[in-house]
């Protein structure tokens, strides 16, 4: 009774020959599929873990790389170096060129191809300058920097800078109260020396000797400064020489030229100005008042002309007409020196 009670309360489909089987096949096949599907899934977080991290990681190389070019990039723009001085340099911008090798100059004092550009700068700057002091002092920059590159400078390139002093202490000499037109001739000497082809120097040298008196080697640098390159200014100072040289006929040739073919108006005028001084010179005084004349049709305010009239004047005897005219120049140009002296003495 008892095991019929109990097989009655039982699931009648446990009584089938095939349950358990079938139950075995199940439960073992469920848990399959669990351990497969959660192995799937196990897996696929995984991967997706790494693809995550990857491209986290990607995008934190690349950031930092475009942080690192970026900063590179910047550093190598603000960076001061002989390249980039030369590239300011191929470029003209001598300002640039100047702050460049004034900074460099700062960490290496005495870097020579730094100091040769630092002091080139300087020079073309002070001709851009139309204030004096300005002028002069990068001038002096210019010529300290020279000086001390020619101490290191390689072989080669002493007689460039040695012309490039010679052109400094030419122009500090045209704007400065002190002479240093012998410092200038040195130089370009010592350059044109040395075999240094700059078809300037000869005019360089005629008017550094010129500014120191020494009239007759001044003319024989302008005679070789005509082989190269003959000009109207170049001719008026030589004929200016051979009339400091009291060589009126040497000096009235080229003045003939001058005024036969010059197009430059105040070239013109000074040439006719130091005519009428030689034609004065000569007692020749009508061909010398003619030409001061002619002066003052075209430039009314010539202080010089209306001196050389009241020259004139004076040779012949009328100090009264002579001291007019000096007054006039003197009212044109309150500093004129020889109506000054004229003034002073009459």
């Amino acid at each position: 009774m008892v095991i019929v009670r109990k097989l009655s309360n039982q699931n009648p489909d446990r009584q089938n020959p095939a349950y358990y089987p079938v139950c075995f096949f199940y439960k073992k096949m469920k848990n399959d599929f669990e351990i497969e599907n959660n192995s799937f899934a196990r897996r696929h977080n995984k991967w997706l873990k790494k693809i995550v991290f990857s491209a986290l990681f990607l995008i934190l190389i690349g950031g930092a790389g475009t942080v690192v070019f970026l900063g590179l990039h910047k550093f190598q723009a603000g960076r001061i170096s002989i390249k980039s001085i030369k590239k300011s340099w191929s470029e003209y911008d001598y300002q640039k060129v100047y702050e460049q090798s004034f900074s460099f100059l700062q960490k290496a004092p005495y870097n020579n191809t730094v100091l040769t550009y630092y002091a080139y700068a300087c020079f073309f700057l002070s001709q851009a300058q139309s204030e004096t002091q300005l002028a002069q002092e990068y001038l002096d920059e210019s010529i300290n920097s020279l000086r001390i590159a020619l101490y290191t400078a390689n072989k080669s390139l002493v007689p460039q800078l040695q012309y490039m002093l010679g052109r400094a202490y030419f122009y500090k000499n045209t704007i400065s109260t002190h002479y240093y037109a012998d410092l200038s001739i040195k130089y370009l000497l010592l350059a044109k020396e040395n075999n240094y082809d700059a078809p300037d120097i000869p005019e360089y040298l005629g008017l550094s000797y010129a500014a120191l008196g020494m009239t007759m080697e001044s003319i024989s640098a302008f005679t070789e400064a005509l082989l190269v390159r003959e000009s109207d200014a170049l001719l008026l100072s030589i004929a200016e020489q051979y009339f400091n040289a009291k060589e009126y006929q040497a000096a009235e040739q080229y003045l003939y030229r001058i005024i036969k073919n010059c197009e430059n108006d105040d070239v013109l005028l000074r040439s006719q100005i130091l005519l009428g001084n030689i034609y004065i010179n000569r007692e020749e005084y009508d061909q010398a008042l003619e030409e001061f004349n002619n002066v003052l049709q075209k430039n009314a305010n010539s202080a010089d002309a209306h001196y050389g009239i009241g020259v004139i004047y004076e040779k012949q005897g009328n100090i009264v007409k002579a001291r007019a005219e000096w007054r006039q120049a003197l009212k044109l140009q309150v500093n004129h020196a020889d109506a000054l002296k004229k003034m002073a003495n009459n």
